[in-house]
């Protein structure tokens, strides 16, 4: 069976991008990264979802991106925005997908796999400039330049089956192979519990999401905040 490496954030798109991966027969290794976000929930649910579809195994790094700050999920005297502000929010992390496509790589060469699969999508998102399909045909060059296994003829691949999908497609796909939506946590701002927050940019695109694909949301809100 062919391997890949698939990040899992513990959100709705890398949830989705796992199910498609384990659709179209990869043994998946998922990846999720500790990164000093603002909260815990998301990887307690990239947890639940590994465990829950069975993957061949689930490591979580540790990578403390608070030393540099700079984004309102690593720094938390910088409030996160409502939704809706102009320009790339100050959610954005610094250069975030190319630190985790780059751990992503070096797992890829250590089990074998032959592609990464990321869930980052340029259609219903924040303008975040690591997501767009440029970036990524950019990185895949560049890891095919970098690595053993693919100057020795095992090129990898760098793959992103949703990144043209809108929200509700995103939402509809997962759906009909099975992910259970209310498992994830897309919220930038979610308490303790996982709830959202429903004010932020993560929120307002993932409720509109719902509501294009013509399905219930099952997201658990904040108390007064749905």
């Amino acid at each position: 069976m062919k391997a890949a490496v698939v990040l899992l954030s513990g959100g709705l798109d890398s949830a989705t991008v796992l199910a498609i991966a384990l659709s179209d027969g990869w043994r998946c290794h998922a990846l999720s990264i500790d990164y000093g976000q603002r909260h815990r929930a998301e990887l307690a649910a990239a947890t639940n979802l590994a465990r829950m579809h069975a993957v061949a195994d689930h490591r979580v790094v540790p990578l403390d991106l608070r030393l540099f700050g700079g984004s309102a999920l690593t720094d938390s005297a910088i409030p996160v925005p409502a939704a809706g502000a102009p320009g790339i929010p100050v959610t954005y992390v610094p250069a975030r997908n190319t630190i985790f496509l780059s751990l992503a790589l070096a797992y890829a060469e250590v089990t074998g796999a032959d592609a990464i699969f990321i869930g980052a999508n340029a259609v219903d998102y924040s303008g975040y400039p690591d997501c767009r399909p440029e970036y990524l045909e950019a990185f895949e060059r560049m890891a095919n330049l970098g690595t053993r296994r693919a100057v020795q003829g095992k090129p990898m691949a760098i793959l992103a089956p949703i990144v043209a999908m809108g929200k509700g497609e995103i939402i509809r796909r997962g759906h009909t192979l099975g992910i259970d939506f209310a498992h994830t946590v897309s919220c930038y701002d979610a308490d303790p519990d996982g709830r959202a927050c429903a004010r932020c940019d993560a929120c307002r695109i993932r409720q509109q999401g719902f509501r294009d694909a013509g399905l219930e949301d099952p997201t658990r809100y904040q108390a007064g905040a749905a």
